[in-house]
């Protein structure tokens, strides 16, 4: 299943680092989210990528929206990992059922079973706002993708 702008956003509930459950209705009639869907903890692209979320939150402050980022690792590695990087947002884990909301929000790899790079703006009410994806696993997200989506929930 792909999800469109304008549908309702999967709903979801998954272990955060520290073993907590997130849920996207948690943020419902409160704030945006961002989901970003990255394919491995500890790989340089994706940590790259969440180290800049990290040092520069200023366009999701701006807007008012929580980052969500996800991956099909396991919660135990991606706590080391959020510990060694210092993330301050939830850092999700989508290992079991393997893939299960990266497959329900279209961005699940089959052949190297992982998620792709894709983004998904929810809106307050829950809907799909903007999506995006990177061009490809080896290819980091553009700040100004990130600027550009975020400007149709403010």
């Amino acid at each position: 299943m792909t999800v469109e702008i304008g549908q309702t956003a999967p709903e979801f509930t998954l272990k955060d680092q520290a073993g907590n459950d997130v849920s996207l209705s948690d943020y419902q009639g409160k704030q945006p989210v961002v989901l970003v869907f990255y394919p491995f903890t500890f790989t340089g692209v994706c940590q790259g990528e969440l180290c800049e979320i990290r040092d520069d939150p200023s366009a999701f402050d701006g807007a008012g929206a929580a980052v969500l980022a996800l991956s099909c690792d396991t919660r135990h590695a991606q706590a080391q990992w959020a510990e060694q990087q210092g993330f301050t947002f939830p850092i999700l884990s989508d290992f079991w059922p393997h893939g299960e909301v990266a497959k329900a929000y279209g961005v699940f790899n089959e052949q190297l079973g992982c998620a792709n790079r894709g983004t998904f703006v929810i809106d307050r009410d829950g809907n799909v706002a903007a999506k995006f994806e990177s061009a490809g696993l080896a290819s980091p997200r553009a700040r100004e993708d990130y600027e550009q989506a975020l400007a149709k929930v403010t």
